[in-house]
């Protein structure tokens, strides 16, 4: 059987999970009254309530007798660690564009990597259903952003196949609809290569990891030579170069949305190994008795840092199961190996870690994936990571795209500027307008929240790490102060209302507050100390009917990444199974104001 690996790849939110739901639905991977539901590869329930892939998956579908390997990848640029990777074990790509909106910031970033690595392109324009698009500016877009790229020729000779995924067609031409998704197929077994498979011994690389209780660690690679059979003894040759001998105890190689267990694997395909001791990834199978290691895999740096503390507010050990810093430092390790772009540093206390990662999102993923495991913790502002580069300060600088109506492009374009954002382009598309700016990565932490306010949440932001720069200065922190709980107990409604005209609330009537903990954000500029543990004094002077209806604002709820983008460096984001909550670092108002002096 003949075998063609491909990755698809392109911006969030362009459909690639939808286009893999197609092609196994046509390729008849289930049963004709099977209920599959939709992106059945985003299969984690934060996958699926966030609506974005955040691990890359692996399916085999068989299409008029050829194996295809089919890797689904993130699209946000901080996943690019998981990208990289996964990149290593395809031979083309499919890009997928939106009819739309074009080539995107993170189009841009998966290309580059596609292209650098030497992979064949071939391009989806997909959406052509949608009003107002420009199918063939897009192809147009497409060739000029490859060719800026540095595509060779080969690459720049690109086919293309224009449709929609969602109401699966594709055809040749976005003015002539078909009535099935095979074009796409068709053109990969045209122009995707099949693996090129070199003499010699046993070579493959290892690219993903994979866990089993039962098993335990199983490595995922593409064979680049020779072949695998089970029982068969190999080298393993670590990063550093060290070898260490081993044995595969059992073969799986890819089909439909499963793994099935073979004797031996042909070179070209990809395969799941199972029985390996102490690997990593990046590291490379090889014969037992020659072993000659693969080229490794290059991760791009981290550009953000955040503390991880253990969680001491006087409510820890309420909610979750996992408390203490021994536990949190077992799980940070369990993420370093399969979470390539992370860092784990540990700090001068026991109960404290550095962690840095690729961006906001990327750290918050790991935590909330760790707050669902039952584990508590407390995390400290998000600090960009300085360098110094030839003897001056540098920061990592992001090019911004924000997609935006046009009667608040000015107010949005005063909000990156004041950030240190300076503006590279503008165009009009209908009545909305794209705005591209390079902006510090300290100036986009804290901005989605106040861009969404002030557009009405209409404003589309995304943006990709670009180069470091030279510093660029101070910018401006968040305005506003925070309200401080003065006392441990519950929230009051009748204190509430008292004191609503100060500034904004996070907490309900009802909620158990402790001393030290923010629960508003103050009108002015200074913290203010407040009690909203205080009932109404009953006396019988008083008549009945002179009470006034407290009426109460709704709180205000951060999910995550609100909360890290909105503390300020004297706080604290508590995280629970249940609960996030934000403090201050120093809970009695005593040592804050000590602290001060």
């Amino acid at each position: 059987m003949d075998i063609k690996n491909i990755a698809i790849i392109a911006h969030v939110d362009h459909g690639k999970t939808t286009l893999v739901d197609k092609i196994m639905h046509h390729c008849s991977l289930f049963r004709e009254n099977e209920k599959t539901g939709e992106l059945i590869l985003d299969n984690n329930d934060l996958e699926r309530e966030r609506g974005i892939t955040i691990t890359s998956k692996n399916v085999s579908v068989t299409y008029k007798d050829t194996k295809i390997n089919i890797i689904d990848t993130p699209g946000h640029a901080d996943f690019g660690g998981e990208v990289e990777r996964v990149l290593n074990m395809a031979d083309g790509v499919l890009l997928l564009v939106d009819a739309f909106e074009g080539p995107m910031p993170q189009t841009r970033f998966v290309l580059q990597k596609a292209i650098s690595l030497g992979l064949k392109p071939c391009v989806v324009i997909n959406k052509v259903d949608k009003e107002n698009c420009t199918p063939d500016e897009v192809h147009e877009a497409v060739f000029d952003l490859m060719f800026e790229l540095g595509a060779e020729e080969w690459q720049l000779d690109f086919p293309t196949v224009y449709g929609s995924a969602k109401n699966n067609w594709m055809s040749d031409d976005w003015q002539k609809p078909t009535d099935s998704i095979a074009p796409v197929l068709d053109m990969v077994l045209e122009h995707i290569p099949s693996p090129k498979v070199e003499e010699g011994s046993t070579q493959m690389l290892i690219t993903s990891l994979d866990y089993s209780s039962f098993t335990g660690r199983i490595a995922i690679g593409r064979l680049q030579r020779g072949v695998l059979k089970e029982n068969m003894p190999v080298s393993l040759v670590k990063r550093d170069g060290k070898i260490v001998k081993s044995r595969i105890k059992e073969l799986h190689t890819f089909e439909g949305l499963g793994r099935i267990k073979v004797s031996e694997v042909k070179a070209g395909d990809i395969c799941a190994i199972v029985g390996l001791e102490s690997f990593d990834i990046g590291d490379t199978i090889a014969d037992a008795e020659n072993p000659e290691a693969l080229k490794t895999i290059a991760i791009d740096e981290p550009t953000m840092s955040m503390l991880f503390t253990i969680n001491d507010s006087p409510f820890f050990g309420k909610d979750g199961k996992y408390v203490t810093s021994r536990h949190i430092k077992e799980r940070l390790e369990r993420e370093l190996e399969k979470n390539l772009a992370l860092r784990v540093e540990e700090t001068g206390s026991a109960d404290s870690f550095m962690v840095y990662g690729r961006g906001v999102l990327h750290l918050s993923v790991l935590i909330e994936t760790m707050r669902r495991e039952g584990y508590e913790l407390q995390i400290g502002q998000p600090q960009v990571i300085i360098k110094e580069i030839d003897g001056v300060k540098s920061e990592p600088v992001e090019e911004l795209t924000i997609d935006l109506p046009e009667s608040v492009s000015g107010r949005a374009i005063d909000m990156v500027t004041t950030r240190k954002g300076e503006m590279t382009s503008m165009e009009a598309k209908g009545d909305r307008m794209v705005c591209k700016f390079e902006i510090p990565s300290r100036g986009i932490i804290g901005l989605r929240n106040q861009l969404l306010t002030a557009t009405a949440g209409e404003a589309i932001m995304t943006h990709r790490f670009k180069e470091y720069q030279p510093l660029k200065g101070g910018i401006p922190e968040r305005l506003n102060g925070s309200m401080v709980s003065m006392e441990k107990g519950t929230a009051i409604p009748y204190s509430i209302d008292k004191l609503q005209e100060r500034g904004r609330f996070f907490i309900n009537p009802g909620e158990d507050i402790y001393e030290g903990q923010v629960i508003g954000e103050n009108s002015r500029q200074d913290d203010m100390v407040v009690n909203i543990t205080k009932t109404k004094k009953l006396t019988n002077v008083r008549s009945a009917g002179a009470d006034d209806k407290a009426r109460i604002v709704p709180a205000i709820k951060f999910s995550l990444e609100e909360a890290l983008e909105y503390i300020q460096k004297d706080e604290y984001v508590e995280v629970t199974p249940n609960h996030l909550r934000l403090r201050k670092i120093l809970l009695k108002e005593v040592d804050r104001k000590r602290a001060k002096v």
